[in-house]
């Protein structure tokens, strides 16, 4: 008898599509590859070059992540600017130049007019020479709303042919793909390209939507790909998952321009396994992604983000009132947006509307396009809208929103003191407010459309337009009634009191914390993208109320709804189980059901193993002494099974369908003229975990959580009773909270 095994085959220890990967053998096989590294090093200098370039690839790895995230940020962003201006306009100076730098190398703009130059042509003006008079406007709006519906018409069309995973914001996939389940493709080279290329056209398409979440996807997939130029990772689902994790906070780092809270929001919000050596790599990844975008240099600020501000005025204590009223407004819109949008998308899952993504996106195109134009706030792209308003107002300030009665008398530190609204203020109240309404309503059933969205800036919109009418609103209170009780201890009449735009940066943190009830990573995310470290206070204030409100209104985030939604088999590590449940009323087979599928170790042919495997679609078998004893002796997986069987009959002669299959470490001799035996023991794991029968299910929960498994098996006195799956322990879970256990898909 020959045991072909001891040369590994090629298949065996990898994981089919939609599975959860066996953290536990991973990390097994990686300390061993480790170890025999170690062992090595020390017989000669070439092995010893292997193990230190072994040990140095997680740092090329990370650098070369960080390059290339940055990299591709650089490219979007400095894209979806010049794409965005093109439904407005086009530059004769020179065509790949957007608005603001066509104007820039103008030698004929003023400052006060510095968005006006003669190179900068209307769509009205190159085509019927006039910018002036009602049909200028409907030759204007037109184009506008052309350009629209033909970005997200090439967007949707190019994600439906070419790659369908490129939809979305890819943070539900990634979380669950985190936590070792495989989808096959959902970070390949075609995703990665397609979604680069149909981001740009999505944001330019002026549709309430962000880039900032679909670049975690970005960089996610350009950690994949880089994965698998060195071994380590790439034979390793759990190592490579490492590299994920980091990959996710470079794509924070260069969405935000936050790298700190790049590696928060990874360790916060998406991974699953976060050992400290991933914390520092993660670090250096984040760190590698901003000095790269940062060299690029996007938005010609020197700056990482578009709406990088500086606040100068201090808050005061009585000012946490409305900041808490911003984190309620927050916690409110989160919880009524994650409820209605969860509805849209399971009606779009249910009803012939899923069938026509390209008719969904082009009318919502259509419908955000014609309401947009008319309203200046709705025209501009988010990014710019949010920039407009956290500024603070300036005495060089050209905004509507600053138009104030008085705006010329500065204090004597210099600083321009509260002052009564102007016209132009009081006209921006009435757009925003509108605005406001529009982004709510229109967002809803944006995110979940078959194209990249992002839902951070549309949320952090939201938030910001709330909080500059309540800022505005503070700062009339204070101007005209300072004398009030609340006001004259700290404000007197002339001074600086209230910043507008703090008001605007706290309801953004406030409403994206609503949404996605993050705390930690989202208060570091706001103070690094606006400098601000002395706000860090109104920022916890505002983050914390928004995430209690919305907890009492529902326990998850925008992205966990969107992971039940999905299917996916994902165990939440944050919720306790509370439910006095045992292991035998969870386990399979239940009582009255056919006997658990399990194989002998030493009294199979090869023909019954493949009849079991193609009459069950069972990932795993249990193999046991003999059907009498049910004395437990490992697992087998159903993959190795079937790869180890086809390459035993292709490699080792005589085998055939009667021969006997082995699990045994030594088989008996075998009688002349009977076929050989195939010996199996190095795809058997002899470790499996198992439980009694008698386990309570919230140690059995905790067992899945913290060591990742798959399977576990459940045992009395020794002898095999049943099984337990992770998507059992799912599907109590949603059995135990009211909700259809049907709702778990996969594996």
């Amino acid at each position: 008898m020959m045991d072909f095994l001891e040369e590994p085959i090629p298949g065996v220890g990898t994981y089919d599509d939609f599975n959860t990967i066996d953290w536990v053998r991973e990390k097994s096989r990686d300390r061993d590859r480790h170890r025999e590294i170690t062992n090595k090093s020390k017989e000669s200098t070439w092995a010893l070059i292997h193990s230190v370039s072994d040990a140095f690839s997680g740092w090329l790895l990370m650098l070369l992540i960080g390059l290339l995230s940055g990299s591709l940020a650089g490219l979007i962003d400095i894209s979806a600017h010049w794409m965005t201006d093109l439904k407005e306009g086009i530059c004769t100076s020179g065509i790949w130049f957007n608005h603001e730098h066509c104007c820039w190398n103008s030698k004929h703009v003023t400052f006060e007019n510095r968005d006006k130059c003669p190179e900068w042509n209307s769509w009205s003006q190159l085509i019927i020479s006039t910018n002036e008079g009602a049909f200028a406007y409907i030759v204007n709006y037109f184009m506008y709303v052309l350009w629209a519906l033909l970005f997200a018409f090439l967007a949707v069309s190019l994600v439906k042919v070419f790659a369908p995973y490129a939809c979305g914001s890819g943070i539900p996939e990634i979380k669950t793909i985190l936590s070792g389940f495989i989808i096959r493709g959902y970070l390949g080279k075609w995703t990665l390209m397609i979604k680069t290329i149909t981001l740009v056209l999505a944001v330019s398409s002026g549709l309430s939507l962000g880039k900032e979440g679909p670049l975690v996807h970005v960089a996610c997939c350009c950690g994949n790909i880089l994965c698998h130029c060195f071994n380590k990772y790439r034979k390793n689902e759990a190592k490579r998952r490492e590299v994920l994790s980091a990959a996710a906070a470079a794509g924070v780092s260069v969405a935000f321009g936050a790298p700190i809270g790049g590696v928060l929001f990874s360790l916060e919000e998406v991974s699953y396994y976060f050992p400290l050596k991933t914390l520092w790599r993660s670090f250096f990844a984040a760190l590698v992604a901003a000095f790269t975008l940062r060299s690029i240099n996007p938005f010609g600020n020197s700056r990482l983000v578009l709406f990088y501000v500086e606040f100068h005025t201090p808050w005061h204590l009585f000012e946490l009132v409305p900041f808490i009223l911003l984190g309620i407004f927050g916690g409110l819109w989160g919880a009524l947006f994650i409820r209605t949008n969860i509805a849209w998308c399971r009606k779009r899952k249910t009803t012939q509307l899923g069938k026509y993504p390209v008719v969904e996106v082009l009318v919502v195109t259509a419908i955000t396009a014609i309401l947009a134009f008319p309203n200046e706030y709705t025209r501009v792209s988010t990014s710019e809208l949010i920039s407009e308003l956290f500024n603070d107002c300036g005495l060089l300030d050209s905004s509507k929103l600053c138009d104030y009665e008085n705006r010329f008398n500065t204090s004597k530190a210099g600083e321009l003191p509260d002052r009564p609204a102007g016209v132009g203020v009081y006209s921006a109240m009435w757009q925003l407010a509108l605005t406001l309404i529009l982004k709510i309503v229109i967002t809803i059933f944006t995110f979940g459309m078959k194209i990249p969205s992002g839902l951070f800036i549309p949320s952090m919109a939201v938030g910001a337009i709330a909080g500059r009418l309540l800022g505005v609103g503070m700062e009339q209170l204070a101007y005209y009634h300072h004398d009030w009780a609340i006001f004259n201890s700290w404000c007197s009449q002339g001074a600086d009191c209230i910043t507008p735009g703090l008001y605007a940066m706290v309801g953004a943190a406030a409403c994206l914390g609503g949404v996605t009830r993050m705390t930690v990573s989202l208060v570091v995310i706001m103070f690094e993208l606006t400098g601000g470290l002395e706000y860090i206070v109104p920022l916890m204030a505002a983050a914390m109320t928004s995430k209690w409100v919305a907890d009492a209104l529902g326990r998850e985030g925008i992205y966990d709804a969107h992971i039940r939604l999905n299917g996916y088999p994902f165990l939440e590590a944050k919720e306790e189980f509370a439910h006095k449940t045992l292991a035998m009323d969870v386990m399979k087979p239940r009582r009255n059901d056919p006997l658990l599928t399990v194989l002998t170790q030493d009294s199979m042919t090869v023909e019954d193993v493949e009849t079991i495997i193609s009459e069950t679609t069972y990932s795993g078998f249990p193999v046991v002494v003999s059907r009498e004893s049910q004395r437990l002796v490992g697992f087998v997986l159903r993959r190795d099974l079937i790869i180890s069987i086809e390459n035993a009959r292709k490699k080792q002669d005589g085998v055939v369908s009667t021969s006997i299959i082995y699990f045994t470490e030594h088989s008996p001799p075998v009688p002349p003229y009977t076929p050989p035996t195939l010996k199996l023991r190095n795809i058997l794991d002899l470790s499996p975990f198992t439980v009694t029968d008698l386990t309570p299910m919230e140690i059995v929960v905790d067992i899945f959580r913290k060591l990742g498994l798959r399977q576990c098996l459940v045992t009395h006195n020794g002898r095999l009773l049943g099984i337990i799956t992770k998507k059992d322990v799912l599907k109590h879970i949603a059995q135990m909270a009211n909700q259809d256990p049907d709702s778990i898909l996969f594996n």
